[in-house]
């Protein structure tokens, strides 16, 4: 009997394509899925609770040995829409911000993005579960994920960390990407970025399965000018790039 391999997902829309692959083309059946917010998932593949994890990119050195499994990933080539600092105030008059407890790379990318582009010093704040509600005055926030999106009609100021990357380094962001913390069978990686592909190659079947309730934005073009799914060599070269700056002493 062939291994069941433990995979952790992310709970948000940009990762509806991967799932629906999965669910169309038969992995599904092969596999044992867990969906969670960001730091959960990379907390379960540090934990060895799962064999494969869409992880936030800030874990990869906390592994002892991770592996890149997959020719997809969640990026951006320009702005995200689903990972920004929003405000009521410009930047320049900003003196507070809220840090999102569920992805420790956008918290990461907002502390760079602050300090090396921006170059302003603001007071961080560890966010608590209502800390959206708080969001007012000089008191901004990183919000990311399918609450971020809606706050896209919320907030008069938005600074998107992805489009702040692109133009202070002229690279793509990575966000997260398909991590092993051990080596995978190249037929089973095969399968598993055909189910990948599989969902990107449908995502109006992707689009069509989201309930009513979801549609908290236009996903179209969320799916196709905001996320870049391919896991190419400048998203590469991001990627190494950002590692690097948060090495710095």
């Amino acid at each position: 009997m062939s291994k069941r391999w433990r995979i952790g997902a992310v709970s948000y829309l940009n990762t509806r394509p991967f799932i629906l692959g999965m669910e169309q083309s038969g992995l599904i059946e092969q596999i044992d899925l867990k969906k969670d917010y960001p730091a959960q998932i990379a907390q379960a593949l540090l934990e060895d609770r799962i064999d494969i994890g869409l992880v936030p990119v800030a874990v990869i050195p906390l592994l002892k040995d991770p592996y890149y499994i997959s020719d997809f990933c969640i990026g951006a080539e320009q702005e995200v829409a689903s990972v920004a600092i929003f405000s009521e105030v410009p930047l320049d008059k900003i003196e507070k911000v809220y840090l999102d407890h569920q992805s420790r790379t956008s918290v990461q990318l907002a502390r760079l993005m602050m300090e090396l582009y921006w170059e302003r010093q603001v007071e961080w704040i560890a966010a608590e579960p209502d800390y959206i509600e708080k969001i007012g005055g000089t008191i901004a926030g990183v919000i990311i994920g399918d609450r971020a999106l809606v706050a896209q009609q919320r907030f008069p100021y938005v600074y998107d960390l992805a489009a702040a990357w692109k133009k202070y380094t002229g690279l793509p962001f990575v966000f997260a990407t398909w991590v092993s913390n051990k080596p995978i069978p190249e037929e089973f990686k095969k399968q598993f970025d055909a189910a990948n592909a599989y969902g990107l190659n449908h995502l109006d079947e992707v689009i069509e399965s989201i309930g009513q309730e979801e549609m908290i934005y236009d996903l179209k073009k969320y799916y196709t000018q905001n996320i870049s799914y391919a896991f190419t060599e400048e998203k590469k070269k991001g990627l190494d790039l950002f590692l690097k700056l948060l090495a710095r002493p």
